[in-house]
């Protein structure tokens, strides 16, 4: 019976916390190793050995090694438990370090880390609350036990820049969930909305012609016996229809399954604003064909989630301009480069590329990011510019937020 309760606190971290949010997709990867990088200040607790002032505090060493525990053991249910629960955490992480202090005033250490997990309750109110309740009441037994002054202004100060930080973190994150869900709703909605424009095209489209194939199979039945001649010619009259019927269907779902590349680039945006890169993006008003365009939002879309899931970049850029003869389609990041031609989708890329007859090429030195080009011809009927001529069109953005 007490085990799942064990499992629940030493397994991984609750959905809503912070070390959850920290490591889903998309957030940044430095804010993924804030609360283990902070650890490293834990060696302050040990100032007594350091400065060499433990004959003057006798009793420091065992009761600091007995709190590290406590406190690891806390800090870590600090980070990946509910956030409603932050706050017990917080202040247990104090009241830890209020009861070290009398024997070992570098204990202050743990206020500071008290005030670092205060700053992800479940309101910016009640974390800024806590935090300057917890340095309120330590001050006041701080200057109750006759220690230093100086000391303690260093320890209030360095609690309340790193409680603004971890606000600001805990901001970010926030905002980055909304973002999150925006864009999950965006694609639930634009679902939705495409299979009910599926549903009306094919009730439009089959159910006239359903509708005259019934009548004519009824009246081809009843001539039969009577007239064959004008039976047949109805049974081929319902044959013409089929047939005209399965060659709308064909139409129908080849404009289905075709991606308009403009929906596509505003996709890409919120995709990667999710994730906290920043895009942008330039196309000419030049009208496009469906076939290639097509193309062009299929070969964006996979470059785009490579760059989400693989670059680590800060900033993308797309460039589509249409000439007379070929369109040239650009995706350009600053992330870490090297990626293998013939992984990560780029293989399936270059087929559908060199199916319309065009040429995919990738620029991805290590360190300096990739740029992928595709070129693709323009059938002659096509490439006319808008009426006022090429207009481009830029629309430039970026994230909300970065780490």
């Amino acid at each position: 019976m007490i085990r799942p309760e064990i499992d629940s606190i030493f397994s991984k971290p609750s959905p809503d916390s912070v070390m959850a949010a920290g490591r889903l997709r998309g957030a940044p990867r430095v804010m993924r190793l804030i609360p283990f990088l902070s650890l490293v200040w834990l060696g302050w607790i040990f100032g007594p050995a350091i400065f060499n002032i433990g004959v003057e505090f006798g009793r420091w060493l065992w009761p600091t090694l007995a709190s590290l525990p406590v406190f690891l053991f806390l800090y870590w249910r600090g980070y990946s438990c509910p956030r409603r629960h932050n706050l017990w955490y917080a202040v247990a992480i104090a009241a830890l370090g209020a009861a070290v202090t009398p024997f070992n005033p570098f204990a202050e250490t743990y206020l500071i880390y008290a005030c670092a997990v205060a700053a992800f309750c479940v309101s910016m109110r009640l974390s800024v609350g806590l935090m300057l309740a917890m340095l309120l009441l330590y001050s006041l037994e701080w200057l109750w036990l006759g220690f230093p002054w100086p000391y303690l202004a260093n320890a209030v100060l360095m609690g309340l820049i790193v409680g603004i930080m971890g606000l600001y973190q805990n901001v970010v994150q926030r905002r980055q969930a909304e973002l999150r869900l925006s864009h999950e709703e965006v694609r639930r909605l634009a679902a939705s909305a495409e299979r009910e424009r599926i549903g009306r095209d094919l009730h439009d489209l089959l159910g006239h012609t359903l509708s005259l194939v019934a009548l004519k199979s009824e009246l081809a039945g009843r001539l039969i016996g009577r007239d064959p001649s004008a039976a047949r010619r109805e049974i081929a009259e319902v044959e013409r229809v089929a047939r005209d019927a399965l060659s709308q269907v064909r139409s129908a779902v080849s404009g289905i399954r075709a991606a308009a590349l403009v929906p596509e680039l505003a996709s890409a945006r919120l995709l990667l604003e999710t994730a906290g890169v920043q895009m942008e993006y330039w196309r000419d008003g030049r009208e496009l064909p469906s076939d290639v365009e097509t193309c062009l939002a299929l070969v964006l879309r996979e470059a785009v989630t490579n760059v989400q899931r693989h670059a680590r970049a800060n900033r993308v850029e797309v460039t589509v301009i249409a000439g007379e003869e070929r369109v040239v389609m650009r995706v350009r990041d600053d992330g870490r480069g090297g990626v293998n031609a013939r992984g990560n989708g780029l293989t399936g890329m270059r087929e559908r590329v060199q199916a319309m007859g065009g040429e995919l090429s990738i620029d991805s030195a290590r360190g300096h990011g990739t740029a992928i080009e595709v070129s693709l011809p323009m059938p002659p009927s096509h490439g006319k510019p808008a009426a006022q001529g090429v207009q481009a069109t830029p629309v430039p953005r970026h994230a909300g937020s970065h780490a």
